[in-house]
């Protein structure tokens, strides 16, 4: 086992982000502003090319209905992705299991951080599958909050989550973005043991900035997560945010990591500030630069590069299978 890195954490504090959406109710198609702040907390221009629609109308209204009655957690919802409705809509949703407080408190995630309730809730992988059945998923992506107060890490219901998709709808592709377990390899091994689809894992940022942006975190260690499943023949994911002030050669050698460690598939998008208690952003990164990087990544190996200013790990996971 890997003993964590002892280091003070960081306060992401409350999550408020704020939004303005059309405040039409007739399912078209309304604007949301997302968080731009910089260092010094002051409101900056943001880039037109960070300007997104989101479908906000019955369809919407009636998925998030749907989530609430069924006692779940997305983290669509949780980490505010820009995609969401475009997502929900092409038949792909990322539910977040093992509650919605995350033991970790990573410098750039709006999930909140806390202490969860103790125990797991056993009866959460029926409801995400019957959630899942009922929107009529194509693909299913389970993730999860951390839960290192446990020995597991919350395995045994990312494995049962898998196997109750497949009951519900035999059809449905099923991908996994995991933890690191703290490095408690039994305890990856029991969601291995369900062969997901797609093994998910991002290490988010580049080795250098690991102090600051994932203080809990040893990215060697997300590397070996990623080895062992491609070792075991699993289609493998990573991504990573930029704007936090890597640089492009960083990049390109995190990618080289990549390619050593099996990695299939590689999401690259912009890091949005959530609130004002969150790290900064350093940088927009011009559309540009995204184009680059996929053609860099897929040159040097990498299978399919997913690259863009919006991109989160789970958007167009469907054409990742």
């Amino acid at each position: 086992m890997t003993k964590d890195i002892d280091r003070k954490p960081f306060l992401p504090g409350e999550i408020t982000l704020q939004k303005r959406v059309g405040a039409r109710g007739d399912g078209n198609t309304g604007f949301m502003e997302l968080p731009v702040m910089e260092a010094s907390q002051t409101r900056v221009r943001r880039p037109d090319w960070l300007r997104v629609k989101l479908p906000y109308g019955t369809v919407y209204r009636n998925l998030v209905q749907l989530i609430d009655e069924h006692n779940l957690n997305t983290v669509c919802q949780s980490a505010r992705c820009p995609n969401m409705g475009e997502c929900w809509t092409a038949g792909t949703a990322t539910f977040m299991i093992l509650g919605n407080v995350c033991t970790r408190s990573c410098g750039f995630c709006a999930v909140q951080t806390g202490r969860p309730d103790p125990g797991l809730d056993y009866d959460e992988p029926r409801r995400v599958a019957e959630a899942a059945r009922i929107m009529g998923l194509k693909h299913a992506v389970v993730t999860s909050v951390n839960r290192d107060e446990r020995q597991d890490g919350g395995a045994p219901i990312f494995a049962e989550t898998i196997r109750q998709i497949r009951l519900a709808i035999p059809e449905c592709t099923v991908e996994v973005l995991i933890p690191d377990f703290r490095g408690i390899w039994d305890a990856l091994q029991i969601v291995l043991d369900e062969h997901p689809e797609i093994l998910n894992h991002n290490v988010e940022t580049v080795p250098r900035l690991y102090r600051r942006v994932r203080p809990q975190a040893v990215y060697e260690r997300s590397l070996e997560v990623l080895r062992i499943a491609k070792a075991q023949g699993l289609r493998t994911k990573s991504g990573i945010m930029v704007g936090l002030g890597e640089t492009e050669d960083e990049v390109s050698e995190l990618m080289e990591d990549f390619v050593e460690a099996g990695v299939d598939v590689m999401t690259i998008g912009q890091y949005l500030q959530p609130t004002k208690m969150h790290l900064p952003v350093e940088e927009f990164i011009h559309p540009d630069v995204f184009r680059q990087y996929k053609v860099i990544g897929e040159a040097k190996g990498i299978e399919h590069v997913e690259s863009g200013p919006l991109v989160r790990s789970s958007y167009h996971a469907e054409r990742h299978v």
